[in-house]
């Protein structure tokens, strides 16, 4: 799935621990308005948003105590904004398995057994420290209370990033006890032809994981996909009763999960769309551009992507009153077309 998904061609072998070192992907985010934009401005080359992906070993049990690559995979995790838990969901006897049999619900219950394992130790050294810095006011009480509340929800099986947002806690202080079922979760269940066509079974799936994302997808399809050229690549998708490829979705999904989203320009040299977290201002999303349009901000001329093309033109949708001016104030929307004007 790696491979297709970043066009790499790291070993995808057919035994456990085949990936030690982590292997990084930069996989572009699809995005049919850039093509759009490209031929209204006449731009000469089109730059997408991207998203990293980083492959790592598989976790088995007793990792949290150093199984298999136990103290590197976990220190792996630590780094990433994400985890995407690639699950198997089809069968198939050529294939092993390190456990000896297919149980999605068994191999995700491994993984957050042993990050929550792994979690209960980093807050087993960390409350200590907590409750002396109260004592001697040099940490807010509110840092402890946090603490012991997440101590509770990992003892109770809860992953933090499910637990937190319904207890109410501040994501800032989580965020600093650097947790790793803090982050958010994504799952992907690797299917076959077959078990895409059961309806039951991905529904099955998706309450098993709820409230994170479910993406299902058929890796060897996928494989072959991405060796197409487009056309060729729509006809095999339209074939199997798909618009999009499970890939496309996954880049989709990973981008929306990490709270992140695009703003367009377009011109002449090139249409792009450029990554910014969501509920940033005009000044932050100038500043992704370059530092000085941030400092020397004066205002935004902003169009809707949706205005701008049932208007055919920037000049037409200028006419009809969808161009607007914007300030310091504004917060960016997804697809906003935006000219910055700043002081150098």
């Amino acid at each position: 799935m790696f491979n297709a998904l970043t066009r790499a061609t790291v070993l995808a072998a057919n035994y456990p621990f085949a990936t030690i070192e982590p292997n990084i992907g930069v996989v572009p985010l699809p995005d049919a308005r850039l093509g759009v934009l490209a031929d209204m401005f006449a731009s000469e080359k089109v730059v997408p948003a991207t998203v990293s992906f980083v492959d790592i070993a598989g976790i088995v049990r007793g990792a949290s105590e150093g199984e298999g690559l136990g103290n590197q995979f976990l220190a792996n995790i630590r780094e990433a904004d994400a985890i995407c838990q690639v699950t198997r969901a089809f069968l198939d006897p050529d294939v092993v398995h390190v456990d000896g049999k297919v149980s999605p619900k068994d191999d995700i219950e491994t993984v957050s057994t042993e990050l929550i394992l792994a979690d209960m130790q980093t807050l087993e050294r960390q409350i200590p420290k907590l409750e002396k810095e109260v004592r001697a006011k040099r940490t807010e009480a509110e840092y402890l209370t946090t603490a012991q509340a997440c101590m509770d929800m990992l003892e109770r099986g809860i992953l933090v990033s499910v637990g937190a947002p319904e207890a109410g806690l501040d994501p800032a202080i989580v965020k600093s006890f650097q947790l790793m079922t803090a982050k958010p979760f994504i799952y992907v269940f690797n299917m076959d032809a077959e078990g895409l066509e059961d309806e039951a079974k991905m529904q099955e799936l998706r309450e098993l994981v709820a409230p994170a994302e479910a993406v299902f997808l058929d890796a060897q399809f996928e494989s072959e996909l991405v060796e197409l050229d487009e056309d060729e690549a729509r006809e095999m998708l339209a074939e199997v009763g798909q618009v999009e490829s499970g890939l496309d979705k996954l880049a989709r999904v990973g981008f929306d999960t990490l709270g992140l989203q695009t703003y367009l320009t377009a011109g002449p040299k090139e249409s792009r769309a450029w990554t910014i977290r969501k509920g940033w201002t005009a000044p932050q999303a100038a500043g992704v551009i370059h530092t000085d349009f941030e400092r020397g901000f004066i205002k935004a001329e902003i169009v809707s992507y949706d205005d701008l093309i049932e208007a055919g033109s920037l000049a037409q949708a200028r006419a009809e009153g969808h161009l607007r001016l914007e300030g310091k104030e504004y917060v960016m929307q997804d697809g906003d077309v935006v000219e910055f004007k700043f002081n150098v």
